[in-house]
């Protein structure tokens, strides 16, 4: 086998060995591995060679240059196509392309992720790498005001995906001329055809109806390529360029070109071994195309000292109105600081924060896969992107809040309007499961502050923490619990009231520890001394301070959420108590058991079982005198 260098001057005629070496790459790497998709790779194999070798401004040794073009595989279960590109840049050798890929243990995974220094986001849920492409974008055009493109290859039947649609009306309306997204129209889905096949006037129809400039294409011509791809690379106007290819699936093998049955399918030894033959043998040419121009250097000034909002012991504030506060406060620190919201910052009270810093701000509207997505890719760009809506919201975008763990996005995520406490909006608004979601998430952090000194302190937390954290807020004002520079250490927990003879432990987060705080005053009349925790992390979770407290109560314990039962407060204490040793436990959770209705947030925690009340009445329960 002979090295070949390919720089932008070199003839189609290579170009087109390269496609070839794409090809062959793909099926011998799924071959090796016993599974993966040879044939949705083969398909886009030439838009990915005129791609690389004569429109990608990429410094290959060195993935982090600031100008680099970014390259994401919407279409992320084309990772042969992906590796094989990588080898051809001289990024993965050839012994891990064969011998490393969809291994135990290895960094070439049966779907991209950013353990590759040259991927920015995991895909293979598909739908999620063209929103994550406009988060990046976004971050090129606003924040880094950089000419980098951004280069999205989506296949035919994630087309389908309503999340792709809300990400080309938000790069039309954010005019991302500097996001190019190319469809690979192969046809064939995974169980049959697409919904759409090869209909490209339909896709260009609906593309131009969502603001996309479309350029309809032969996806094998590469001549036609090349003239496309020049044509999106220029960036003229303020629209996003939507390249639309016919394809072939399994384009290069005769055996298997446009048949159905081959999707995630690798080619037995012997048929791969024609399929090479018939696509001209192994080749290991070796690309060189465009380099970005040089990135002056940039200053990054360290950040400020943050001056947090100050609220007085028994002032009534809304922790979402805290977090509008502290997001504003940290941002004056921080240019990094960047916040996103679904249409409801008056709210969640990012309006604050949309009011001061408009240039760091990114309205999503009623977009909520995007909204996570937007934050995704401008965290591609190392900036701390905050994102807020409703919490019950949050619901349907938990596929790109699992995806953003998979990339190891660092993701500040704030849900408003939580529980039966919202009151008269009924069940539709009311979040009752995002405690439970957001705890599943791996890495995840999960905040629940009671008042907003808590809140605030947490929000300063937030911006320093890794992976996906988590902040729930409360729709109601309610006494403020602590004085200014309270601490509030992720992980802690808050002991409000203790005694050497208390008898019970109330335990709880947000609005329930007001209403535990209600309990213990009422308990005290009858006797009966009570500990109260604010348990204002609910993972990570204080299991040293819940563990001392039920040593203290003879294990008797109160636990009120204002949440589901299932996955959620209770479930972290308890299961922090058992992980501690402690089985001798007399428990009694209260949690919203019943669909609920209207009515005022009173009525509602009564309905429920979680108020003062109700905490009063098991605490009787486990000491005996109910």
């Amino acid at each position: 086998m002979t090295t070949t260098d390919i720089s932008p001057e070199t003839g189609l005629d290579v170009v087109a060995d390269l496609a070839a070496q794409l090809r062959v790459d793909s099926i011998r790497s799924s071959t090796s591995a016993g599974s993966g998709h040879p044939t949705s790779s083969m398909s886009a194999a030439d838009l990915l060679a005129v791609l690389m070798a004569r429109h990608l401004r990429y410094d290959w040794d060195d993935p982090q240059m600031p100008g680099n073009d970014h390259l994401i595989f919407s279409k992320g279960h084309a990772s042969p196509l992906l590796y094989s590109v990588f080898k051809a840049a001289g990024a993965v050798s050839e012994d891990e392309l064969m011998n490393g890929y969809r291994r135990f243990g290895q960094r070439l995974e049966g779907h991209p992720t950013p353990v590759l220094p040259w991927v920015d986001v995991a895909t293979g849920s598909l739908g999620q790498g063209l929103p994550d492409g406009v988060g990046v974008a976004l971050a090129g055009k606003y924040l880094d005001k950089l000419p980098y493109r951004v280069w999205v290859l989506c296949g035919d039947s994630e087309m389908a995906e309503g999340s792709i649609w809300e990400a080309l009306d938000k790069a039309s309306h954010y005019q991302l001329s500097n996001m190019v997204v190319i469809v690979d129209v192969n046809r064939l889905g995974q169980s049959g055809p697409t919904e759409l096949g090869w209909d490209l006037d339909r896709y260009a129809r609906r593309t131009d109806a969502f603001g996309g400039r479309v350029l309809i294409v032969d996806g094998h011509d590469l001549a036609a390529i090349d003239g496309a791809l020049a044509t999106a690379g220029q960036a003229a106007g303020e629209q996003p360029t939507v390249i639309l290819a016919k394809t072939i699936k399994g384009r290069g093998f005769a055996e298997v070109e446009n048949k159905e049955g081959w999707h995630g399918r690798p080619f037995p030894p012997d048929m791969a071994e024609r399929a090479i033959a018939e696509l001209g043998g192994v080749r290991n040419l070796v690309v060189r195309g465009l380099r970005p121009d040089p990135v002056p250097a940039k200053d990054s000034p360290a950040p400020a000292a943050v001056s947090l909002p100050e609220y007085e012991v028994g002032d009534k504030v809304a922790t979402r109105k805290a977090y509008g506060d502290a997001l504003v406060a940290l941002a004056a620190a921080d240019p990094t600081v960047v916040a996103l919201d679904g249409e409801v910052k008056n709210s969640t009270y990012a309006q604050e924060f949309a009011s001061a810093y408009p240039d760091r701000y990114f309205e999503m509207y009623i977009a909520e896969q995007q909204m996570i997505a937007a934050a995704t890719g401008i965290a591609v760009r190392r900036y701390k992107a905050f994102a807020s809506t409703f919490a019950a919201f949050l619901t349907r975008a938990y596929d790109f809040i699992r995806m953003g763990s998979v990339s190891g996005a660092d993701l500040r995520l704030c849900g408003s309007h939580a529980g039966v406490e919202i009151g008269a909006d009924g069940p539709s608004q009311m979040a009752l499961e995002d405690l439970a979601m957001m705890r599943a998430v791996h890495g995840s952090t999960v905040l629940y502050p009671a008042d907003g000194t808590s809140t605030a302190a947490l929000v300063q937390h937030m911006a320093a923490t890794p992976g996906i954290s988590y902040l729930r807020t409360t729709r109601g004002s309610y006494p403020g619990l602590y004085p200014p520079g309270e601490a509030f250490p992720v992980g802690g927990a808050k002991v409000l009231r203790e005694s050497g003879s208390d008898q019970v432990t109330l335990v709880g987060a947000g609005i329930t520890v007001h209403e535990c705080l209600r309990a213990a005053d009422m308990l005290a009349g009858d006797g009966i001394a009570a500990r109260v925790i604010d348990c204002y992390s609910v993972k990570p979770i204080a299991a040293d301070t819940l563990a001392a407290a039920v040593q203290a109560t003879s294990g008797r314990i109160v636990i009120a959420e204002d949440h589901h039962p299932e996955g959620g407060l209770g479930e972290a204490v308890t299961g922090a108590l058992l992980a501690a040793g402690r089985t001798d436990l007399s428990v009694d959770h209260l949690a919203v058991g019943e669909m609920p209705g209207s009515g005022s947030s009173a009525e509602l925690l009564a309905w429920a079982g979680i108020d003062a009340d109700a905490i009063a009445a098991a605490a009787r329960r486990l000491t005996g005198k109910g």
